[in-house]
């Protein structure tokens, strides 16, 4: 499985779902996430720029690093590609990039991104993103912060992931600005000064997603988050759709992988087995999309 975080976010929020995978998996199934440009861990290559968030270089970056790690695509594993937030729109769209190079995907889970939702919500993005603070004076006063403010519903994902969402003062990989140069941490990315980027992030997800030529899943942390192309499309079983309860009355929240990462899991493993080659006295059903 290949997993592509939201924006803001960074591979160590899919750490708890990794880790419960692995336990339904094991062996059988591996995880790869990563930090895409300008966020975690990631830092420039020498004299280049990261400040290109467009969906175009977005995608690009995945398919790229899909095939850094698996150079020869007769021997690559079967993929399976999940997306978060504006990660979802990234899988969504490198998913017919990847099996025009004749990688074998699978299926797509789209986690929590819903094209008319999201543009709707647009308009209140800098209002959100204004309440939050410049930075903090410690990671466990971020910890905190997130945990406080619901953004994250699990006390132990928010300890792995909070702190590579944020950089050091004496850090160059993020601006200092008179508004944050006095806290000892401070965002890793400035979301601020990606609204250029917002719409084409979700524009046309819902018919790109419904049109892909492998198994589809949506999985939301909300019923009521569906736009009218997807309840059409689902009435119409064009794709599977999964509304996370929270299991023993955890609450589920936009990080639907950080807040519920055992519920989620089961749903991942349950689609991925879906997905996959079986044969039938002696005949062989192909994968959805599959020639």
């Amino acid at each position: 499985m290949v997993m592509h975080h939201g924006a803001g976010y960074s591979a160590l929020s899919f750490a708890c779902l990794a880790k419960e995978l692995d336990g339904l998996l094991g062996k059988d199934v591996g995880v790869l996430t990563f930090d895409a440009r300008r966020h975690g861990r990631t830092t420039p290559m020498q004299g280049r720029s990261d400040e290109d968030l467009s969906m175009d270089v977005l995608v690009d970056d995945l398919v790229a690093l899909v095939q850094a790690v698996f150079m020869d695509v007769k021997t690559a594993p079967v993929i399976m590609l999940v997306g978060h937030s504006m990660g979802g729109s990234v899988v969504v769209r490198a998913c017919p990039k990847l099996q025009e190079l004749k990688y074998v995907v699978s299926g797509v889970a789209v986690l929590d991104v819903v094209e008319g939702t999201a543009i709707d919500a647009l308009p209140h993005m800098r209002a959100l993103l204004d309440s939050r603070p410049e930075g903090f004076y410690s990671e466990e006063e971020a910890i905190e912060w997130h945990l406080n403010t619901g953004m994250i519903n699990n006390t132990a994902s928010a300890r792995i992931s909070v702190p590579s969402i944020l950089v050091p003062q004496e850090s160059s990989v993020a601006p200092l600005t008179r508004a944050n140069r006095a806290y000892p941490f401070r965002w890793r990315t400035p979301l601020r000064s990606t609204e250029v980027y917002w719409h084409s992030w979700f524009s046309s997800l819902s018919p790109l997603f419904l049109s892909l030529r492998t198994g589809r899943l949506l999985i939301l942390a909300g019923r009521e988050r569906l736009d009218t192309p997807l309840e059409i499309g689902h009435m119409q079983g064009k794709f599977q759709l999964q509304v996370m309860n929270g299991k023993g009355g955890t609450c589920v929240g936009h990080l639907v992988q950080e807040d519920d990462p055992v519920e989620l899991s089961e749903h991942l493993k349950e689609f991925w087995e879906r997905n996959q080659r079986t044969e039938v006295r002696g005949k062989v059903i192909k994968r959805i999309g599959e020639a």
